[in-house]
């Protein structure tokens, strides 16, 4: 499939800078698949299409405010972006993940699947090693040195065909995660202009992180967008109305914002991202009475992956009216959190097996989120392309700001 099929025009002026004055006053482009509609409505007015027994999957990552300034010895400055620690610190004492997912192990080693979801410890001689990205890239070569007096100096391990630094790191006082909670900046995406004042950095800290983020889960190098449009009144008014949240993490990395730069969209090499899903998020993919709402495509990411390892899989819903005879055991009475790396890859035809709504944002052209949302709309077939050009150009005309500080849609 032609890679093109998934670009689209986008004038520069729709590219959202900053976020809307209140999370809920963003505009909310209502698709009701069924009927080829669409409505211009607000994020606030989201309880309107929800009802009782609905459950938002949500993803509570939290996003490190990954992005550190220092100096090399010459006095030239060096940008450095935190992306993960560095897998090669995994701990080979660990108990593994066996093929159900689960981690093989006592009660205690739960949290710690074999070094897939923890940071990074320190090494015999004190450091502790990151994967990042580095401006200039070019100057820091293996052994080069930069640092920030009173915080952290920074040696250059490795480098990778594709960008990627290993960088080990020496701290004052703490690890560089904490150095990075102190002094880091909000590694805002590309397409948004760099900060010139500390007001903007301040809000970009507030806003570009969802309310209900789980910072024991700082993790993300990116934020789950569709989320940033909640408020706590708005999830206590769902709640109310009794909707549910299940939350689950996914690890959003940088290559959520890589464009596919093959011809065909089959020939690009998807990112990998470690998730996690606790018991109760599990136990309602199955059980819940109503609707599974994704909110955001790191969601539905997450969801489909996990489903693909059950493929006998089977909602209890389904089972208890006869629609179904089959029953994946594991799936439908979970003890254990499960813990993966998602390498799944959603594009046109695909059928969903976890998500009955989705909300999300407006993506980037040729992008492998822009492939996951016209999948979406028309499941199982490939019309779905066709209708998202439809459904962009409108959303151009009628001047919805697009990416991630922009508006949502909302997917029926």
């Amino acid at each position: 499939m032609k890679t093109d099929l998934f670009d689209y025009p986008l004038p520069d002026r729709l590219i959202a800078q900053q976020p809307a004055d209140r999370r809920d006053a963003s505009r909310l482009l209502v698709v009701h698949r069924r009927e080829h509609r669409l409505e211009h409505r607000h994020f606030r007015d989201l309880p309107e299409y929800l009802r009782a027994g609905d459950t938002l999957f949500r993803n509570n990552a939290a996003v490190i405010p990954a992005r550190l300034h220092a100096a090399r010895p010459t006095g030239g400055h060096v940008e450095c972006l935190l992306l993960r620690p560095s897998p090669s610190l995994r701990p080979t004492s660990r108990p593994a993940i066996n093929s159900a997912g689960h981690r093989e192990g006592s009660e205690a080693d739960r949290g710690d699947p074999s070094g897939l979801l923890r940071h990074s410890v320190s090494r015999n001689d004190g450091t502790e090693e990151w994967w990042c990205l580095l401006r200039p890239g070019k100057k820091m070569p293996v052994g080069a040195t930069f640092g920030l007096e009173g915080y952290f100096r920074a040696t250059v391990r490795e480098k990778t065909a594709d960008g990627l630094v290993r960088v080990a790191f020496t701290t004052s006082d703490g690890d560089i995660l904490a150095v990075a909670n102190r002094i880091g900046e909000m590694p805002l995406p590309p397409y948004i202009a760099d900060r010139e004042s500390d007001t903007q950095r301040q809000l970009d800290r507030e806003r570009y992180q969802t309310v209900y983020a789980d910072r024991a889960h700082q993790v993300a190098a990116a934020a789950p967008t569709a989320g940033l449009h909640f408020t706590p009144g708005l999830l206590a008014s769902l709640a109310a109305q009794g909707v549910t949240c299940a939350d689950l993490t996914l690890h959003v990395g940088l290559g959520t914002f890589r464009p596919i730069t093959t011809d065909n969209i089959e020939d690009h090499a998807i990112h990998r991202e470690v998730y996690e899903i606790p018991v109760a998020t599990q136990q309602a993919l199955f059980n819940t009475p109503g609707r599974r709402i994704a909110v955001g495509t790191t969601s539905v990411r997450t969801i489909e992956d996990y489903l693909s390892r059950h493929p006998n899989a089977t909602r209890w819903s389904d089972l208890t009216s006869g629609r179904s005879k089959r029953v994946g055991v594991n799936a439908l009475h979970p003890d254990q959190p499960y813990l993966a790396e998602a390498d799944i890859y959603i594009y046109p035809p695909r059928v969903f097996r976890g998500v009955d709504a989705l909300i999300t944002n407006f993506h980037q052209p040729r992008s492998t989120l822009l492939c996951l949302v016209a999948a979406y709309l028309t499941p199982g077939s490939t019309d779905g392309i066709a209708w998202l050009k439809e459904i962009y150009a409108e959303a151009v005309a009628r001047d919805y700001r697009f990416f991630s500080y922009g508006d949502a849609m909302l997917i029926l």
